[in-house]
């Protein structure tokens, strides 16, 4: 049927004839005709076939329409980025004046290709001649989908404008504005910003954001010329701390300017109207002479200005102080009951003082008391949140906040639940900012500014890359953002940046590839036409577990997760997989593996994994853990004694890196896994105790010459070989039980101590310190028995419990289950024959806190119970204590009773 349709089509091309008069008769009906073959090429699978044989008839015939129509319509269908024979079929057709041809025909485009540019750029001229009101919408989307397209953005902005539709007015102008500041138009950027400027003299942040953008992409003196006409609002509406700062700004440009220096001049005597020393303090500080550098000026006057009567102040010794009167250049300031009032220079002030407004939190903190503070800042975290910011410039980080509200106002465990909402604020409400050039430091804003804006001056302010990746999607997250805003335009051409030329391989072009194919497939609108493939990404990288690891997943986003579903798409991502997985260590990447067939592939791992555990430490220590119950783990051929035998080794290699100083915490966080896997249940010692003497002396060898092993541990396996071998001989070095770190206690006697304890400090301490009350108001101390009965006791109280404490910290309780009668040791009563005079003598060995010498009961710390340590039935002990001999049998071990 195929070649059927192939012929079809060589026939028509064969009998197409190219006449003016054929153009002129081509209708809407023969295109249709066209699309029912394009439709049936599809179906029958025969596109590529088609499209070949057109191209190839396009080399001698350029102008002919069924080829032009194939090749062109089929392409889109396959994602070609080559619209030209569709250019040119819409050109012939422009040019005979087939208006409806063309409309259908860019229809039929945008029907395979909803956001084909060419299209759309050509049904909206085609709209535009008409007056159909369709043409706004297709703007839209053209505005939308091309980041440097301004003038339509500007026709759109007129067009909602004039029907009343103020938000999308708005929108579309700043698009425009922020459009022109791209492509450099000046002429243009004035006529929006005067626009604008009209319609939201308010959002300051705006137009700072675009001031900036204006100095780095054309020059600061023009930025400057701009903001002389916002000034000019707030000026004329009287808001002078906005004035002034706009002011500042444009001085920073040019510290020279005498426009700016007059101006803010003026603005100061706005501000200030009516101070007493104001004309004083501006010629003083030669605030309107050139010849000094204006920012001292400013500075020298800001300084002066603030200290006036009602005035708050701080001084670092002093504290914070209200200035009860100003006499010519003295300054009369009461700093409160605990520093009094002082009287100060001016001259001084200005040196030793920082003026404090009214509203500061170290004014509210001088001036209420701290339930009626604490009770404020609970009760409304917003105004607590400002007021804190504010009160340091305005830039103001997290710590700083913690450090003004902890202890003095909140307790810690209030901070916590505070501290947590606060976050959450911070994060929402668009009143909040963050400094452009930290990340870390908060600011507050006179207006709300939009989500988009937000994201976009912490996307700025953000120095991480990964954290940068949040912030954007984030950005493409959130519902009420505008995904063809010049602001997300800014932060996804960061990412693509990376992708334009690819010299090497590394996280950032990695995650760069990723979250632009993500973006791309979830918003078409947006795809960028990447050069590379994923395989010519992969084969760049050099170490991909390695990369896998430099990968940071974020709150809104799983790069790993996005790296192995690429990999996924490889031809030999089985292998790939296999190679990763020591890193990754994903059990869902063994049963992808297993579903796909490669269950020898995964046996050949764990072949590796075991056999050179040095090098697969963590994928030995997984696959042990999590896969003894699958058959394909049983079926790989490595016995669970080499299992055990590889954990044994990855023990002792991370022994000897952690006391190299080798990868520490790493070392010693495999260390800890290796070590609860094999002793924490006793997985290691019943595999011992099933196998025999032989195996026990094998493994055991291999356990004892692991020097830095806990030596519990190895007491314990022991005990237990023992319990069940006891004629069981150990290597020399073995003969003598390992003494544990620390104290051995019954759990008995550890509760007795831990009531003894609790009673001291408890009962007898707070006793003996109303006793010591009692006994000093009785007066004259020297002579007071009662009191130094009281203080005696006092001290033999804080003796014992210090010794008890360290005591406690010592202990370490006795495990019954490792109790064993096979030599002397912990936990055992012990029948021993006098060799002097053939008596019999019974002793129960435990620890210091159990000792009973008087019922026989003694320490395994005392030099005798010591002595008598780990001897056996049968076996003759004889030891010197204090100059006296002893010689003994051991005639019976038995359990002791606990």
């Amino acid at each position: 049927m195929s070649e059927e349709l192939v012929k079809n089509v060589q026939d028509m091309l064969k009998e197409e004839t190219w006449t003016r008069a054929t153009i002129s008769n081509y209708t809407k009906n023969n295109l249709m005709e066209l699309a029912t073959i394009v439709e049936k090429a599809r179906n029958e699978n025969c596109v590529d076939e088609i499209k070949a044989i057109c191209d190839e008839h396009l080399t001698h015939t350029k102008d002919s329409i069924i080829a032009l129509y194939f090749s062109g319509i089929l392409g889109l269908g396959k994602g070609s980025l080559d619209n030209s024979a569709l250019i040119s079929l819409v050109d012939i057709f422009q040019k005979n004046h087939k208006e409806p041809v063309v409309e259908y025909l860019c229809e039929s485009i945008l029907a395979d290709e909803p956001n084909n540019k060419f299209a759309l750029r050509t049904i909206g001229e085609r709209y535009r001649a008409e007056n159909n009101p369709k043409v706004w919408e297709i703007y839209e989307k053209i505005v939308n989908l091309d980041y440097e397209e301004a003038d339509l953005a500007k026709a759109l902005a007129v067009h909602y404008e004039e029907e009343g539709d103020a938000d999308n007015a708005i929108a579309f102008y700043k698009k425009a504005l922020l459009r022109y500041v791209g492509t450099k138009n000046l002429n243009s950027i004035k006529d929006m910003w005067t626009k604008l400027i009209s319609l939201i003299p308010e959002e300051i942040d705006f137009f700072l954001l675009v001031q900036r953008k204006v100095a780095k992409t054309i020059s600061e003196d023009k930025s400057a010329l701009l903001m002389q006409e916002l000034y000019t609002y707030y000026k004329d509406n009287k808001k002078w701390d906005i004035a002034i700062d706009i002011l500042k700004l444009i001085l920073s440009i040019d510290s020279k300017d005498n426009w700016g220096r007059r101006e803010i001049t003026e603005c100061f005597k706005g501000k200030y109207e009516g101070h007493s020393n104001l004309d004083e303090y501006i010629r003083s500080s030669n605030l309107t002479q050139s010849f000094r550098n204006v920012f001292e000026a400013i500075s020298d006057f800001e300084k002066h200005i603030a200290f006036d009567a009602k005035n708050f102040v701080f001084h670092r010794s002093w504290g914070v102080g209200l200035i009860r009167k100003v006499n010519n250049d003295v300054l009369t300031i009461n700093f409160g009951k605990k520093a009094g009032i002082h009287e100060m220079s001016l001259k001084m002030a200005v040196n030793a003082l920082i003026p404090l407004k009214k509203d500061h939190i170290w004014v509210l903190k001088a001036t209420k008391s701290r339930d009626e503070l604490a009770k404020m800042i609970k009760d409304d975290k917003v105004w607590a949140l400002k007021t804190i910011i504010k009160s340091f410039d305005n830039n103001c980080d997290f710590k700083r906040i913690k450090a003004e509200l902890v202890p003095s106002i909140l307790t810690a465990s209030e901070w916590t639940s505070w501290n947590s909402a606060a976050k959450k604020i911070l994060e929402s409400d668009s009143t909040f900012g963050v400094n452009p050039n930290d990340i870390n430091m908060y600011t507050v804003r006179e207006h709300e500014i939009s989500l988009e804006e937000k994201l976009s001056n912490e996307f700025k302010a953000q120095k991480q890359f990964f954290a940068r990746i949040d912030i954007l999607m984030k950005f493409v997250n959130a519902d009420e953002t505008d995904k063809g805003s010049e602001l997300f335009a800014d932060m996804f051409g960061y990412f693509t940046g990376f992708l334009k030329t690819v010299t090497k391989v590394n996280e950032q072009v990695l995650a760069s590839y990723l979250v632009v194919r993500d973006i791309s497939a979830r918003i078409p609108a947006l795809a960028f036409p990447v050069k590379y493939t994923f395989q010519e990404i992969y084969n760049d990288i050099e170490n991909p577990r390695e990369m896998y690891t430099l990968l940071k997943d974020t709150k809104n986003t799983s790069l790993r997760h996005d790296f192995l579903m690429a990999i996924k798409m490889l031809p030999d991502w089985a292998d790939q997989y296999i190679r990763l997985f020591p890193t990754v260590l994903s059990d869902d990447m063994l049963k992808t593996l297993i579903n796909a067939g490669c269950t020898d592939k995964i046996q050949k791992l764990v072949q590796n994994s075991f056999e050179n555990s040095r090098d697969y430490r963590e994928s030995a220590l997984h696959l042990f853990k999590e896969c003894q119950g699958e058959e394909w783990f049983k079926n790989a051929g490595v016995s669970y004694e080499k299992q055990l035998i590889a954990l044994l080794n990855i023990i002792t290699q991370t022994f000897r890196e952690i006391n190299n100083h080798v990868n520490t915490t790493e070392n010693k966080k495999i260390n800890r896994a290796a070590t609860l896997l094999l002793f924490k249940d006793d997985t290691l010692l019943k595999y011992m105790l099933d196998n025999g003497e032989d195996t026990i002396a094998r493994i055991y060898t291999l356990v004892d010459d692991i020097t830095d092993l806990d030596s519990t541990i190895k007491a314990t396996i022991r005990n237990r070989i023992l319990e069940k071998y006891p004629d069981f001989k150990f290597h020399a070095t073995e003969e003598k039980s390992v003494t544990p770190k620390g104290m051995l206690v019954t759990a008995k006697k550890l509760e007795e101590k831990k009531a003894e304890v609790d009673h001291i400090q408890n009962v007898e301490i707070p006793a003996n310190a109303k006793e010591i009350g009692e006994a000093r108001d009785k007066g004259d101390l020297k002579e007071n028995q009662d009191y130094k009965a009281a203080k005696e006791h006092q001290h033999y109280l804080s003796v014992k419990l210090a010794k008890l404490q360290e005591e406690l910290n010592r202990a370490v309780i006795f495990d019954p289950t490792t109790a064993t009668t096979a030599i002397v040791s912990f936990a055992t009563k012990v029948t021993l024959t006098n060799k002097e005079n053939g008596k019999d003598e019974v002793y129960t060995i435990l620890g210091p806190w159990e000792s009973d010498p008087d019922n026989g009961v003694i320490s395994y710390m005392s030099p005798f119970g010591n002595a008598l340590l780990d001897h056996k039935v049968g076996e003759d002990v004889s030891f010197v204590i204090n100059e006296r001999n002893y010689s003994y049998t051991v005639k019976a071990i038995a359990a002791a009773k606990l």
